[in-house]
């Protein structure tokens, strides 16, 4: 038996939901699983020739993990990874190589786990559930960890919201980003994101997304992480003038996200535009949201 999966790409955090948030986007990576009797693994498009080909992949890891959680032995895989998020930009790309690994293993193995456990499995290799959450649900998730188990649920956005993606040409390292955040910050800065994610979810929740300039603010991620971007406030400003609605770091960056009613290609132009004045180059994304999350079929 083959399996073929589908994962879509995922912004975390949207401002001020730090762990918390993470959105589905229409940009996927597909992977192909086969049985074998060791691992091999072919890349194709993001990454290929810096990604890992062997069992130190994150997909075959992922796999071996399924196989382990169940009690079998791994034989192996013969996987085909064809990528188009790019990796290191603050889209989800080791999220989604941990969920696709996870859940193509699972429906070889006849789906002996459920979604709970394939989400609990992904947050313990990912760290942190914002993203494999997305991934795996698909729509804006809010998830929190209990114990050894992961609680999220799935929201819908409004259909009418395009969300634009600047992907600056440079790599960011998640783990400097997070080692760069203090250890504690003051209560008036949490209920300043309390608040916040609060009316972000209302706002998308009640279709009034007129407020999301002030919902997206935040003051426990991004002030620390600007001098890791310099550039991130020059690309902000001209998608706010060009009607993007919000503008914010996606995930520890260093890709900018913008919430977009109506034409978004202006916001697209005036971001691209800026980031080239900075002496950077890059590539900007309108996406819609990916409402299904991560799917699979069995090849014939």
């Amino acid at each position: 038996m083959s399996i073929d999966v589908r994962v879509p790409a995922t912004s975390a955090n949207l401002g001020p939901g730090f762990d918390v948030l993470g959105l589905a986007l229409g940009l996927y990576n597909e992977i192909g699983y086969d049985e074998a009797d060791r691992v091999t693994v072919v890349i194709e498009g993001e990454g290929a020739g810096r990604l890992d080909s062997g069992a130190g992949n994150v997909v075959a890891r992922a796999a071996r993990m399924v196989y382990e959680t169940t009690g079998r032995p791994f034989p192996g895989a013969a996987i085909r990874c064809v990528n188009r998020i790019p990796p290191t930009r603050g889209l989800g790309s080791s999220a989604a190589a941990w969920v696709g690994g996870l859940v193509a293993a699972n429906a070889m193995l006849g789906s002996p786990l459920d979604r709970e456990a394939l989400l609990a499995l992904a947050c313990r290799a990912e760290g942190h559930p914002d993203n494999v959450a997305a991934a795996l649900l698909g729509g804006l998730t809010v998830s929190c960890v209990s114990g050894e188990a992961v609680c999220a649920v799935s929201l819908p956005v409004p259909p009418d919201l395009l969300w634009v993606v600047l992907v600056p040409d440079m790599e960011s390292s998640t783990r400097e980003a997070r080692a760069i955040l203090p250890q504690t910050v003051t209560r008036a800065d949490a209920v300043f994101n309390l608040q916040r994610m609060g009316l972000l979810l209302a706002a998308l929740a009640s279709g009034r997304v007129e407020a999301l300039g002030v919902a997206m603010e935040d003051r426990l991620h991004e002030p620390f992480r600007q001098p890791l971007f310099p550039w991130m406030a020059a690309a902000r400003r001209p998608a706010l003038e060009a009607g993007a609605l919000g503008c914010v770091l996606s995930g520890s960056g260093p890709s900018l996200l913008a919430a977009v009613r109506g034409a978004a290609q202006p916001v697209a132009r005036a971001m691209e535009g800026a980031l080239t004045s900075t002496g950077l180059l890059g590539r900007a994304l309108p996406l819609p949201v990916d409402t299904v999350g991560t799917t699979w079929n069995r090849r014939p």
